[in-house]
């Protein structure tokens, strides 16, 4: 069974039952970016309008082997620390993470997305790992999670951070270039983030 994202997030004050809409007033930030595919201005933090969700894009996150690829092409990363600003009164819990992307793998290449997240304060978990066999063309999508689903604490800022890394094996096609992609010049590629609320007391 998948480990449960977010584990160890600690509960404070009383939440109760779920909020009906998200509260007015949350604001999210980038802190750090770190990693050879999280360069200055590479890297966009958005929260959705209706405030269910955060996104994150990229411009530079391509990992590559054989063929024309160089050897640091084939392991790529990105560690971004984001922090939610919300609301006396309200908590929130990050429910699931959608990655997006598209990869071309020749026969015999594979490639892989390995993820892991966690609030400040929680200890590091245990990546979850997506591979991708080839022979692939195609976009990609994958959805991790949480489970159970745990608030944090009411109305405070925590920053969260979020490891990902892409890596790609040429395998027994090495005179082929086969590539993976979570890049976005357009904003139809990235990592949704689902949020929940619920109201506190005490």
């Amino acid at each position: 069974m998948r480990r449960a994202l977010l584990a160890g997030l600690l509960v404070v004050g009383a939440p109760t039952a779920a909020s009906p809409s998200p509260p007015d007033g949350v604001v999210i930030e980038v802190v750090t970016a770190s990693g050879s595919s999280c360069r200055p201005g590479t890297v966009a933090v958005a929260l959705s309008p209706d405030r269910q969700a955060f996104t994150v894009t990229y411009s530079e996150y391509l990992a590559a082997a054989g063929g024309s690829a160089k050897t640091g092409d084939a392991t790529q990363k990105c560690k971004l620390t984001v922090q939610l600003q919300v609301p006396d009164g309200v908590a929130y819990a990050v429910t699931q993470a959608d990655y997006r992307g598209f990869a071309s793998l020749a026969t015999g290449a594979n490639a892989a997305l390995r993820a892991s997240y966690r609030f400040q304060g929680d200890p590091q978990p245990t990546p979850v790992e997506h591979p991708f066999t080839g022979p692939y063309a195609d976009d990609w999508q994958v959805t991790d999670r949480t489970d159970p689903v745990v608030f944090g604490p009411c109305g405070k800022a925590r920053k969260f951070t979020i490891d990902t890394e892409l890596m790609v094996d040429a395998g027994t096609a090495p005179a082929q270039t086969s590539f993976i992609v979570m890049d976005s010049t357009d904003g139809s590629f990235g990592t949704t983030y689902r949020l929940a609320w619920r109201p506190c007391t005490g």
